[in-house]
């Protein structure tokens, strides 16, 4: 198991591996299908992003209502494939390092990860109630309007994940795994 502190930096990067188990300690930041609609329809447009997203991890997630007495309600992962026809653009123009999801991404996807030198993780399905006790700080930073589908900045405290696409084209999904260059 790999314990990691965001940011995603090369160095970090370059350590990881299709198939490691990861524990995810930092900052991350929500999104899901209409945030990544709004942004890319905000860089089309040549407008300013409300938050900066350059070298950070997006996890695709629409927290569920918070309830009194906690910071954030059930909290799991989404398809990631919904996000697969904004991604590569994301990654060219915004410099996102990482991505938090579940399910296996797009030929198109992963060869932007490896050309742009950032990562695909895997969280377990299921257990949005699980990873809500992870968070330790919960803050709507852009699309309040949205509601679930506003970007939240989430701190997390040993976040579980999978690598499941690396930056040397490794895809646990398909047991294509990598080598240290």
């Amino acid at each position: 198991m790999t314990k990691i502190t965001l940011p995603l930096t090369l160095e970090i990067m370059q350590t990881l591996h299709a198939g490691d188990d990861v524990l995810i300690t930092g900052v991350i930041y929500t999104a899901r299908d209409a945030a990544h609609k709004r942004i890319t329809e905000m860089l089309v447009a040549g407008k300013k992003l409300p938050v900066a997203l350059k070298g950070q991890l997006i996890y695709y997630c629409g927290p569920t209502p918070t309830k009194p007495g906690q910071i954030i309600g059930a909290c799991g992962p989404t398809t990631s494939g919904r996000m697969d026809k904004y991604t590569p653009r994301l990654l060219e123009d915004l410099g996102i390092k990482g991505m938090i999801g579940k399910g296996e991404r797009s030929k198109e996807v992963k060869e932007s990860l490896v050309k742009n030198q950032a990562v695909y993780f895997s969280a377990l399905g299921g257990l949005g109630a699980e990873y809500a006790k992870l968070v330790t700080a919960c803050e709507c930073v852009a699309f309040e309007e949205m509601g679930p589908e506003a970007i939240y900045k989430l701190t997390v405290e040993n976040f579980y994940a999978v690598v499941i696409n690396d930056i040397f084209g490794g895809d646990h999904y398909t047991k294509k795994t990598t080598c240290t260059p």
